[in-house]
This record gives structure tokens, C-alpha cells and sequence, in this order.
């Protein structure tokens, strides 16, 4: 089990975290131990359940490698707090760990509801009114009707009599019957009752929705990720290309900000831009996903409000889709919601759950998420030792098996620089029984190159760039490592400086083989040039 931070006296609270320098962790925490990680990557929620350094500690050992801030729960100063928990608890571990903020996008909500909720009734109606202050019921025609409150000012424009309304991820089921312009409202008739309480999303997914995709409150949110260096930033509810592109614009005119507010800022280096990961989560989205895909960073299937969004048997497909594109356009692939929803309570997931999982992977996820199973379930370690199990299950049956695809669509018959080293060095690799690939991936484009090509090893990216190191983090198989590349810029003394580091890591152990790919001078964008074989020998 493990201790709460208010049982203990020997290791500072989360809230009191502010200088990694200062931080000092339990002694239920071995530093020394290395993180157990699997190819794929795990990104996990950091929430209520997850902020302690400890537990931080604990979740980057067990196979963590990106965390994920949620915009839509919390404020910045939790933000804050948690982000510099991370921060420090990585710098004392050695191990790059990433940051991804999660835009909330326009999601369309509930207004208040009074305590404990109100129960809609099938076969009754309820009238949708934006303007009201709070839910209630009228007399209407004779009966008591419900009156609910909506966030979404232009509801009754946009949905139509005969689409479909749906609130609580679709646990409550209704379709609207008639609207009335003139005075605000919009009639609906309850198909599958329940229970609604305050802020409830609420999904229409045959309405056409004019809201933007970035609210007023996500660029307050992209504002405050630039300001503090977050590595990743997640845009919700996209429906097409364009809104990626708007939020990768403003992203680049950011990037002029005084960078020494904050030390993890001020070691960006190179790496300017944060990477912009498109969640899709939208029937438009899926019908727009080739452009989508090319517009974006990182593409994250949100199988939650997919699956209210659209007919829940073809999200299956439309997962399998979505990756098949990432791999076509040779982009990195998250995989989320609900994949070990039940060890929010349960020590143990269902077996569907695991295979869902192990499915996840064998579709060529770049990695796998988890969001209440860790923020604020009750064994956030234990569900990511369970989730990293399963991916090291799953990948050592997929590296006994067949090749499961080529090299990316957009590259076959047209190799040309990094791409075309990284297509000869798969086959070098598997020909020599290579342990690893080790390379110089100073602002991390070789890295995510080396990746697409599915090596089923372990990918060593060294950089000098500490923010490049954490932004390579999300595609599988890279695992970076902090270095200052030799004074030389020779490729032997690099490979010489490596074959220590690794073999001190336990990376590696004297008589394995390695491919290693760098460029003259190392160190410098853009250098890489060459492919070595090299055999490991005692440090």
C-alpha cells in the first residue's frame, strides 16, 4: 500500500514541491532503479491520487513516460504544483519524462442543476433553455416538465427536430421535437432516463456546431503550457486540418517569450515550437482524418466521446483506421479512454480490458493512456505495472511474429536521408541480432524517423537538447538520454562515450550488439550520415 501524504512526516507534500533542487523523496523509493519501461509508451493522468513525488516517483518506474495535464479539472495553480513535482522527481531520477496539456475544447455542458440532481423519465419531455440560470420544472401543457440549463448559447439554432441529444457520455438519451427560436428553447422527449446533476456533457452528434474549436479558456490554457515549457498539447474536439493549423500558428508566435522566467524553460535549445497531438473524438474528424493526420503532430484516438459521438460499433474501426493513417503518414499514435476503466476501484482489470490493451498495440499504437485510473482511482501504480505487463506481453509476441507492416506509405520507393538510413538499419539490425539502436537525435527527428520503422527494440536517442529529449519521448520505442556530445565531434568517441553510458545504465552488457547511427560533427542538427555496427565491451 501506498502511505498518503498526510501519514507522512519524513517527505514534503506535493503542494509545498517548488524546487527539484529541494525535493526529497520517501524511503519507499529507490532512485537508483531504473524505469521499467515498455516500447509502446504509457501516458498516465496526474490527478488528485497521482501529485504526491512519491507516487511521481513510483509511476515513472513502473513505465510512465508522458503525463497528462487535464485543462478541464483543476487551476493553474494545481497545474503548477503537480508540473514541478514532475520536473523535479524526473531530474532526481534521470529519466526525461514529458508533459502533455489537454485543451478542454467547446464542451457543450449541463448548466446547474440543484443537488442531488434531477431525474429524467422516459417517455417525458424536458425543455433545453440556455438563458436559465438553473435547472427546474414548469407547467407545460398540462404537465411538470423539466427545464434544463445548457452552457452552449446556440443550441437551439443547431439542433434539429429528430437529432439526437445526449447527456453523461450517453448514459441519457433523448431527441429533440420541436425548437423555438423565439423563445430560447428546445423541446426534447427522454428516450433513456437517469439521473443529471451539474456540468453533465452533453453530445449532439447529428447536429452541425458552429463553436470553435479553441475556446477563450483554451488560450489561457496555451498561453500558460508556452509559459511553463509543457511538452505536448492536446486540441479536443477537432473537426478538421484547419483547426490543428490554427493552433499550431499561435503555437509558433509564441515561441518569442522571455525564456529565462523558468530553468525548464530556459533549456529549450532548438526546440521552439510545443507539438500539437489532435484528439478524435469527432465523426468530422474521422471523415477528415488523412488531412488531419498530415496537419498534426500526434494524433490521439478519444474513444469516449467517439463512442457517444458515433455508433459504438464502428469505433472499433475507426480506431484501426485512424492508426493505419498515423502509420501511412509516419505520424506517432495515442490510444485512450476507458482501457482499465475498472481499476479505478478494482486492484484487477477485466479481461477484455487486457485485451483491449494488448489489441491497442497490436493495431501499432505509439502509446497507450490512461486518464481516471491513475488522476483519481484508488491504485494509479499498480493499474501502470499492469498496463506495462501487458505491453511487454504484447510486444514480445508481436517480435516473434511476422514483420507487422513497412516502412510509412509516404516513404516506400522514395527513400532519401535519415529515412533511408533508418530503412537500411532495420535489416542491419535484425541481421546482426542487434540489441538497440543507439542514436544522435539532437532535436529529435531522427528519433521519430527510426521509430516509424517499427525496429521492435529498443530506439537510444541522445541529445544535448533537454526539451527535444522529452518531446521524442512519445513514440515507441525511444528512450532519450541527456549528454553533451563529445568535444571532438568524432563518431568513434561518441560510440566510445556511449558504450560506457549504456553499460553503466544496464542498457547494455559487454558482448551485444548495437546499430549506431550518427553524423560528423555529432551534436549538430541535422548530421546524421552514417551507420555503425558496434559491439559492446566492458565499460
Amino acid at each position: 500500500m501506498q502511505a498518503q501524504a498526510t501519514q507522512r512526516s519524513d517527505v514534503p507534500s506535493a503542494q509545498k514541491v517548488a524546487d527539484p533542487a529541494m525535493m526529497v523523496l520517501g524511503p519507499s523509493v529507490n532512485i537508483a532503479q531504473p524505469p521499467a519501461r515498455a516500447l509502446t509508451r504509457i501516458v498516465a493522468t496526474i490527478g488528485p491520487a497521482s501529485e504526491h513525488p512519491d507516487t511521481v516517483a513510483k509511476l515513472i518506474q513502473a513505465g510512465v513516460s508522458i503525463f497528462r495535464f487535464n485543462f478541464s479539472h483543476g487551476s493553474f495553480e494545481d497545474h503548477k504544483r503537480r508540473l514541478d513535482t514532475v520536473r523535479g522527481v524526473a531530474k532526481l531520477l534521470r529519466t526525461p519524462t514529458a508533459c502533455m496539456g489537454d485543451l478542454q475544447g467547446p464542451k457543450i455542458r449541463v448548466g446547474k442543476v440543484p443537488s442531488p440532481g434531477i431525474e429524467l423519465v422516459a417517455g417525458r419531455d424536458v425543455i433545453i433553455r440556455p438563458g436559465a440560470e438553473v435547472a427546474t420544472t414548469e407547467s407545460w401543457s398540462g404537465e411538470q416538465v423539466v427545464v434544463l440549463p445548457t452552457t452552449y448559447k446556440q443550441l437551439v439554432d443547431e439542433v434539429e427536430p429528430g437529432h439526437r441529444v445526449l447527456i453523461n457520455d450517453g448514459l441519457i438519451r433523448m431527441l429533440a421535437v420541436a425548437r423555438a427560436p423565439d423563445r430560447g428553447e428546445l423541446l426534447c422527449r427522454v428516450t433513456v432516463g437517469g439521473l443529471v446533476t451539474s456540468g453533465k456533457g452533453i453530445n449532439l452528434p447529428q447536429s452541425q456546431i458552429s463553436a470553435k474549436a479553441i475556446t477563450d479558456k483554451d488560450w489561457e490554457c496555451v498561453h500558460w503550457a508556452v509559459e511553463h515549457g509543457l511538452d505536448l498539447l492536446a486540441l479536443s474536439f477537432v473537426r478538421t486540418a484547419d483547426e490543428v493549423l490554427e493552433l499550431k500558428h499561435a503555437l509558433s508566435g509564441m515561441c518569442s517569450i522571455d525564456r529565462t522566467k523558468a530553468d525548464h524553460v530556459a533549456d529549450a535549445g532548438g526546440a521552439s515550437r510545443i507539438p500539437v497531438v489532435a484528439k478524435i473524438e469527432k465523426p468530422q474528424a474521422v471523415n477528415n482524418i488523412e488531412e488531419i493526420v498530415e496537419a498534426a503532430d500526434v494524433i490521439m484516438v478519444a474513444r469516449g466521446d467517439l463512442g457517444v459521438e458515433m455508433d459504438i460499433s464502428q469505433v472499433p474501426v475507426a480506431q484501426k483506421s485512424i492508426i493505419a493513417s498515423c502509420q501511412h503518414l509516419a505520424k506517432p499514435c495515442i490510444v485512450a479512454t476507458q482501457m482499465l476503466e475498472t481499476m479505478v476501484e478494482s486492484a484487477t482489470p477485466t479481461r477484455a480490458e487486457a485485451s483491449d490493451v494488448g489489441n491497442a498495440i497490436f493495431d501499432g499504437a505509439d502509446a497507450i493512456m490512461l486518464s481516471a485510473e491513475t488522476a483519481t482511482g484508488k491504485h494509479p501504480v499498480l493499474v501502470v505495472e499492469t498496463m506495462r505487463r501487458i505491453a511487454d506481453t504484447a510486444e514480445s509476441f508481436i517480435a516473434k511474429g511476422p514483420e507487422r507492416h513497412g516502412p510509412p506509405t509516404r516513404w516506400r520507393g522514395s527513400f532519401d536521408g535519415v529515412a533511408a538510413l533508418a530503412h537500411g538499419a532495420k535489416y542491419v539490425a535484425k541481421d546482426i541480432g542487434a540489441s538497440l539502436i543507439a542514436c544522435w537525435s539532437e532535436s529529435g527527428g531522427a528519433a521519430r524517423v527510426l521509430s516509424m520503422f517499427d525496429f521492435n527494440i529498443p530506439i537510444i536517442a541522445y541529445s544535448s537538447d533537454v526539451r527535444a529529449s522529452r518531446r521524442m519521448i512519445v513514440n515507441r520505442g525511444v528512450i532519450p538520454i541527456v549528454a553533451t556530445p563529445p568535444a571532438s565531434g568524432i563518431v568513434a568517441d561518441w560510440i566510445e562515450q556511449a558504450n560506457r553510458d549504456l553499460i553503466q545504465r544496464g542498457l547494455a552488457k559487454p558482448g551485444d550488439r548495437a546499430v549506431m547511427i550518427a553524423g560528423k560533427p555529432v551534436g549538430q542538427v541535422g548530421a546524421v550520415q552514417a551507420i555503425v555496427i558496434h559491439m559492446f565491451t566492458p565499460a
